[in-house]
């Protein structure tokens, strides 16, 4: 992971607090706060937002269901990942945890590595939502400029608004590629519309940036528009 998570860990038994935090923070550099109890973390919460909460089930005064009841009615809260540790290690208890919407379930004792490699992927995912939907976001906006654009250009401004097309040498499966990228394939898409694997798209799009000067699938898109490598 690139920039270090923030992790929320929720636990009564100081024990079980401080060798996660030590574990999480040493193997994966971490970042990890805790409290001791479900009251105790909704305060640090109107402070901080976390990418992941660990919480404990039980504990006195607000238990871990009650817990993340409270987060997912809040809308600041809703789409945290939480990841449950308990001693109670029940199948009904699981299923009351799932439907409750918790991400991940583990009974203690636990593996730590098992916890590592949950957070791990939990958090890997969320980032790459994220950046997924900014992009989407950022790509719709780009529409909505080539649309204004060819609007101008049908109004008679072509001269005055419109660049002069460059020249880029790209391959066909280049082209391809920058085609589906301009119509916001993500790379996963990509690689299933073109039937090959996602480390070649990637490495595509790596020699589309070069070719380009760009730095970003945005940037890389907004080029294209710009200079009429899309058509």
């Amino acid at each position: 992971m690139a920039t270090p998570a923030k992790i929320l860990l929720v636990d009564d038994e100081p024990g079980v607090r401080e060798s996660v935090r030590a574990y999480l923070e040493y193997n994966e550099g971490l970042t990890v706060s805790v409290a001791s109890n479900a009251l105790e973390a909704w305060d640090w919460l109107q402070k901080e937002t976390p990418e992941l909460v660990i919480s404990d089930i039980m504990m006195p005064k607000v238990d871990g269901y009650q817990f993340l009841q409270k987060l997912r009615e809040d809308p600041r809260f809703k789409f945290i990942p939480v990841v449950f540790l308990t001693a109670r290690g029940m199948t009904g208890d699981r299923i009351q945890g799932y439907n409750a919407g918790v991400d991940a379930y583990l009974s203690k004792p636990f593996d730590p590595e098992e916890l590592e490699a949950i957070v791990k992927n939990i958090i890997e995912r969320k980032r790459e939502s994220v950046v997924e939907g900014d992009e989407d976001t950022k790509l719709e906006e780009i529409a909505q400029e080539l649309k204004e654009i060819k609007q101008r250009i049908g109004q008679g401004n072509t001269l005055t608004t419109t660049p002069s097309p460059i020249k880029v040498d790209l391959t066909p499966r280049e082209q391809s590629v920058l085609h589906l990228v301009a119509q916001g394939l993500m790379n996963k898409e990509i690689a299933s519309r073109l039937e090959t694997s996602v480390r070649n798209v990637e490495k595509y799009v790596s020699r589309l940036f070069s070719k380009t000067g760009t730095n970003s699938r945005t940037e890389l898109v907004r080029f294209a528009l710009k200079h009429g490598l899309t058509d």
